[in-house]
C-alpha cells in the first residue's frame, strides 16, 4: 500500500518496501450519460450496492461537475485536462487531434510515463477520435449487445410481409421494428424496455468480463496499470436485464414536479427540444411515458452499477486492491423531467452535476465525503500529482490530492460549465447559493438561488433585491472565462 505524507503546499508519496521505486495502478471508471441518481450521491429513489460500496471506502464528492453536458466535449475536456474553450472541442464532432495538435491526453501522458495502459468500452467519444495506437497497450473494438430475442422476430415479421431488408428499404425496416417493439428504438426517438439477455450479453457485461481478464491474466506484466472502463449505460437506448426494471417498478418512480409555465422565465437558449424526440410536448405532464423512461433508465443503472460490483470484485481477487487508485464518475448528468427537460445539454444542476468517488489507498479515509467544488478537469493533475510524474502541458484544472487527504477543504469557490447552442456559447458558473448562467451575455441570463430555490423554478435575474448578486457573479463569469481560448 502506497503512503501519502501531506505538507501544506507540497505532496512528497512514499512507497512502502514492496512497492519501492513503483507507482500507483489505477482503475477509472467512467459511466455515460449518468446523473446523479445514485444512492451514494444522496438519491435515495434508487437502490447502488455497488456505488455504495466504494463509497463506504473512499471519499465520495457531492458537488462534482462536468465542464460540457456533451459526450464529446466532456470527455475531450477531461482527457485533456483543459475546459473546452481551451481545448478547442465546442462541438459533438470536434475531434481534439486536430483542435489542439500535439496535446497529450491523459492516456497518452500515463503511457509515455511507463503505465501499461489499457481501455474498454467508451472512454474517448468514438472510435474514430479513439488515438489507439499512441494512448493503448490495449484498445479491443467496442463490444455489442447480442441479438435480443424480440429484433429476431421482428426481422422475421418483416421479411413475411416486405421480403428481406435492403438498402432501398432501409428506412421501412427502422420504422417497421421501431413500431414492433420499443428496445428497438434507436437513440433519435429513445429506445426502452427489458430484455431476455443476461449481464453477460450486454455490452456493458463484456466491458466487465474484459477488466476482469486483464486483472486475472495479469497483462500488464510488471509495470503499473492504468485501465479504463467506459460502461455504456444509462446512455440510450435504455436497455438491461428484465430483473433490473424487476427491482424498479413502475409505481416506485418518483416524478419531477414542474410549474405549469416553468419557462416563462428561462431564455430560449437555455431550453433544448430533444423532449420531442422522447414523445412529450412543450411544458405538459404525461405520466405514463415519464415512468416508462425513468423507470427505464433507473434499470440501466442499477445494471451498471452491478457490472461495477463485478469490477471492484475482480480487482479485490486479483489482490491489487489495496495498490489500485479508483476513482468512479460519469461525463455529465441528464434530465429526467426537470423542466419538463428530457436528456442533456442544459445548464441546469440535473446536467452540470455528475457523481464523483475517488479512493487513493493510505490517503482517502473510508466513508469519507467533501463538498469542495471539483472539475473533471481536476482528474488529469490530480492522476499527474498522485503518480509523481510532472504535467507536460498547462492544464485548467486543480490536483485534489489535498483534498482527497484531508488537508484542505477545497480548490476554488465555482464551477464552470459551457454548452454550444450553434455558434453561441452558453456559459454558467455554480456558487456555494447560486447557479449564474449567460447566454451570450448579460441581456439572455439566469441567476438562482439554490439554496431557496433548489429546483431553480425562479429566474431572480430582474429581481431588484439581486442585483449586487448578479453584478458579482457576471463579474466572475467574465474573469473566468476571459482568459480562455484555444491552445496551440
Amino acid at each position: 500500500m502506497f503512503r501519502y505524507f501531506l505538507g501544506l503546499s507540497w505532496l512528497c508519496v512514499v512507497a512502502s518496501a514492496s512497492w519501492a521505486a513503483d507507482r500507483p495502478n489505477i482503475l477509472f471508471v467512467v459511466f455515460d450519460d449518468l446523473n446523479t441518481h445514485v444512492s451514494a450521491a444522496g438519491y435515495e429513489h434508487i437502490r447502488t450496492p455497488g456505488f455504495d460500496a466504494i463509497a463506504a471506502d473512499a471519499m465520495t464528492f457531492g458537488r462534482a461537475y462536468c465542464q460540457y453536458p456533451v459526450c464529446g466535449p466532456s470527455r475531450a475536456s477531461f482527457l485533456s485536462g483543459l475546459y473546452p474553450e481551451s481545448s478547442g472541442v465546442l462541438q459533438q464532432k470536434d475531434d481534439i487531434r486536430e483542435k489542439a495538435p500535439g496535446l497529450v491526453t491523459l492516456p497518452e501522458f500515463l503511457r509515455r510515463s511507463g503505465y501499461w495502459t489499457a481501455r474498454t468500452g467508451k472512454i474517448y467519444h468514438n472510435e474514430k477520435m479513439n488515438p489507439r495506437e499512441t494512448a493503448w497497450d490495449e484498445s479491443p473494438e467496442r463490444f455489442d449487445n447480442d441479438t435480443l430475442a424480440v429484433e429476431q422476430e421482428a426481422r422475421a415479421a418483416f421479411v413475411a410481409k416486405f421480403g428481406p431488408p435492403t438498402r432501398k428499404n432501409r428506412d421501412r425496416y427502422k420504422a417497421f421494428v421501431a413500431e414492433y417493439a420499443t428496445q428497438l428504438r434507436g437513440q433519435t426517438t429513445p429506445g426502452y424496455g427489458p430484455t431476455d439477455l443476461d449481464d453477460d450479453g450486454h455490452k456493458d457485461g463484456k466491458n466487465a468480463l474484459q477488466v476482469d481478464a486483464w486483472l486475472r491474466e495479469r497483462a500488464f506484466g510488471d509495470k503499473p496499470f492504468f485501465i479504463a472502463c467506459g460502461f455504456q449505460k444509462p446512455h440510450v437506448p435504455f436497455l438491461a436485464p428484465r430483473r433490473y426494471f424487476d427491482a424498479n417498478p413502475l409505481d416506485e418512480m418518483v416524478l419531477a414536479r414542474n410549474p405549469s409555465d416553468d419557462w416563462a422565465d428561462i431564455p430560449k437558449l437555455a431550453l433544448t427540444r430533444r423532449y420531442v424526440g422522447f414523445g412529450f410536448e412543450a411544458q405538459v405532464e404525461n405520466e405514463d411515458l415519464a415512468r416508462d423512461y425513468m423507470q427505464a433508465y433507473h434499470a440501466c443503472i442499477a445494471f451498471v452499477d452491478a457490472q461495477l460490483d463485478r469490477v471492484m470484485a475482480s480487482l479485490k481477487e486479483a489482490g491489487l486492491y489495496d495498490e489500485t487508485i479508483v476513482i468512479v464518475t460519469s461525463d455529465h448528468g441528464y434530465h429526467l423531467g426537470e423542466h419538463y427537460m428530457w436528456g442533456k445539454v442544459t445548464l441546469f444542476e440535473e446536467c452540470a452535476r455528475v457523481p464523483m468517488l475517488v479512493r487513493v489507498p493510505g490517503l482517502t479515509s473510508p466513508g469519507s465525503s467533501s463538498d469542495a467544488f471539483v472539475e473533471l478537469v481536476d482528474l488529469y493533475p490530480t492522476l499527474a500529482t498522485l503518480a509523481g510524474i510532472d504535467m507536460l502541458h498547462a492544464g485548467d484544472g486543480e490536483s485534489l490530492v489535498d483534498v482527497l487527504g484531508g488537508s484542505s477543504p477545497a480548490v476554488r469557490d465555482t464551477a464552470y460549465t459551457v454548452v454550444s447552442r450553434g455558434e453561441q456559447l452558453g456559459r454558467s458558473i455554480r456558487t456555494d447559493r447560486f447557479r449564474y448562467s449567460e447566454w451570450g451575455g448579460p441581456e439572455a441570463a439566469e441567476l438562482y438561488d439554490l439554496q431557496a430555490d433548489p429546483d431553480a423554478f425562479t429566474n431572480l435575474i430582474d429581481d431588484v433585491g439581486f442585483a449586487a448578486v448578479r453584478e458579482e457573479l457576471a463579474t466572475t463569469l467574465a474573469e473566468k472565462s476571459g482568459g480562455l481560448s484555444p491552445r496551440p
